[in-house]
């Protein structure tokens, strides 16, 4: 369960961004191919309503937007000014990464509390009891799209989903940095299925040395282990 919950962001963000950039291209081509002075092909064109392609594409760039965030948090992909941490000693740089990634688990989940409230108060609540077959007393059905005439509450639930997995990936960094001392890290410029050329043994594939990252307690940046290596033979 938990394997399938680490690739949950990357296979929902995958099919939105795939499946809008569909409706995108298909929306164009069919706006255009309209304008042609084709009789047939015109009048079938003109035939087909595809008004709803903006509508739903940008409750996909929503729902993407929310996962990706979480995807971000997970990856590390999220920059900070953490010039001021880096320089802490590594007692008090892990005590402030770990308020850091406790409020912002704090944080995520509160909107993603007050999220599940306005969903629920928007038509969810009644929908459910609906679908149970329940009393729904003189609760509100909630309004629905313009185009998509979809319930609204569906397009907004990607606000508690998201700032609750938000808050899962939160919890999940910091119990793996109070185990292991280290932070997941992104590197912008690597590309995914590109083979790289193999860095010398002695290089620390954990630096982050643009201090928009906070450091890692267990992996040194280049500089800080010829320094104290340095300081060492110093006092000898």
């Amino acid at each position: 369960m938990l394997r399938i919950l680490d690739h949950l962001e990357e296979w929902l963000i995958t099919f939105l961004m795939g499946a809008a950039t569909l409706i995108i291209f298909v929306s164009v081509v069919h706006r255009y191919g309209s304008g042609l002075d084709i009789p047939a092909l015109q009048d079938w064109l003109l035939g087909l309503n595809l008004g709803w392609a903006q509508e739903l594409t940008i409750i996909m760039f929503v729902w993407m937007a929310k996962f990706g965030a979480a995807y971000g948090v997970r990856t590390g992909i999220h920059v900070g000014v953490d010039v001021l941490i880096n320089r802490l000693s590594d007692a008090n740089r892990a005590k402030f990464i770990v308020i850091g990634l406790g409020a912002g688990a704090l944080f995520t989940g509160i909107v993603g509390t007050l999220g599940a409230t306005f969903v629920l108060e928007n038509g969810a609540h009644y929908q459910i009891l609906n679908w149970l077959g329940m009393d729904t007393g003189d609760l509100y059905e909630g309004p629905v799209t313009p185009d998509l005439e979809w319930p609204t509450w569906i397009v907004y639930s990607a606000i508690p989903f998201g700032s609750y997995l938000m808050c899962f990936r939160f919890l999940q960094v910091m119990t793996g940095f109070l185990r292991s001392g280290e932070l997941p890290h992104h590197d912008h410029g690597h590309v995914d299925g590109i083979d790289e050329e193999h860095l010398p043994t002695d290089a620390n594939y954990y630096d982050m040395g643009d201090d928009l990252h906070p450091h890692d307690l267990k992996h040194k940046q280049f500089g800080e282990s010829h320094d104290t290596d340095a300081g060492k033979g110093g006092k000898q």
